[in-house]
């Protein structure tokens, strides 16, 4: 028989061999979803053996890896601003970068007791979910998005982490006019698809081949969603009300032309630990 430490050691040099740099994490996660334990549990039980039913099945999950599937869609779940977020392949899987228009939009809320916010293109809702749990006061949070998998996984993982404050999940179209009786917001905020179309082909085959393109393909110049979001959605702000966007590398100038262009402020641009533009606040 073997442990889960032997296991562990020929999961690691195959992620090694097949180029994912996070290979010891990779193979702790995956091995700890397959002996569905927490990566915790698993470490200190490393030196047990394991059953030749656990070796196939992990070494299996390996191999789907191995060939370029994320492991976030492989154990169905990531954390996100601290907090443990459902996924399935039917949304993005939420990234570090993203963190940074959290904590943008929270700095900006600081001062707004109980802030209504809208997380437009919400995905899985992991900003909405962010803001729900760390806003001052009890937030009421709007959830939208064109996908109704989406807004399923987002109302999830909304009740999975607990959100006792308001909550909502409304099915919207980003590119159109928004619908009535949403009401009014303190702060909307949107991580659209920003990728040009032109660059989707050569994506990194894990994004590429696995997460929704739907969620990816910002049109020919990426910046398809800034345009109707800045003149149509800024509707539903309230007077000085906050627009915060997420936004590629190169993308920030060309944004805050199509937003000043509709009357909005420019408050402020925000870098991300990579040092690139990732954040892009407005006020009405």
């Amino acid at each position: 028989m073997r442990t889960y430490y032997d296991i562990y050691s020929e999961a690691r040099a195959r992620l090694r061999k097949a180029g994912i740099g996070e290979y010891s994490l990779e193979a702790r996660l995956l091995l700890a979803f397959a002996a569905n334990k927490t990566p915790t549990d698993f470490y200190r039980d490393i030196s047990m053996y394991c059953t030749e039913e656990y070796e196939r099945e992990a070494l299996i999950l390996v191999s789907r890896r191995e060939n370029g599937e994320p492991v976030a869609y492989l154990t169905g779940s990531w954390e996100f601003y601290g907090l443990p977020v459902t996924l399935t392949p039917d949304v993005l899987i939420p990234r570090a970068d993203t963190e940074t228009l959290v904590e943008a939009v929270l700095e900006e809320l600081a001062a707004t007791d109980s802030p209504r916010v809208l997380d437009l293109c919400c995905g899985s809702g992991c900003i909405g979910l962010a803001i729900a749990k760390n806003a001052r006061g009890a937030p009421r949070v709007v959830c939208a998005d064109i996908s109704q998998k989406a807004l399923r996984i987002a109302a999830g993982n909304a009740a999975d982490n607990g959100i006792k404050t308001p909550f909502l999940c409304v099915r919207a179209d980003a590119l159109s006019a928004p619908p009535p009786n949403l009401g009014m917001f303190d702060a909307i905020m949107c991580n659209p698809p920003y990728i040009p179309t032109p660059e989707l082909e050569g994506l990194d085959a894990s994004v590429k081949d696995y997460e929704p393109m739907l969620a990816l393909d910002g049109g020919p110049d990426g910046l398809d969603f800034y345009r109707p979001v800045c003149s149509m959605w800024t509707s539903l702000l309230k007077p000085g009300g906050l627009l915060a966007f997420e936004c590629a590398e190169g993308q920030s100038g060309d944004i805050i032309r199509i937003a000043e262009n509709t009357g909005l402020r420019h408050v402020k641009t925000v870098k991300d630990t990579g040092n690139t533009e990732r954040a892009i606040l407005f006020t009405k």
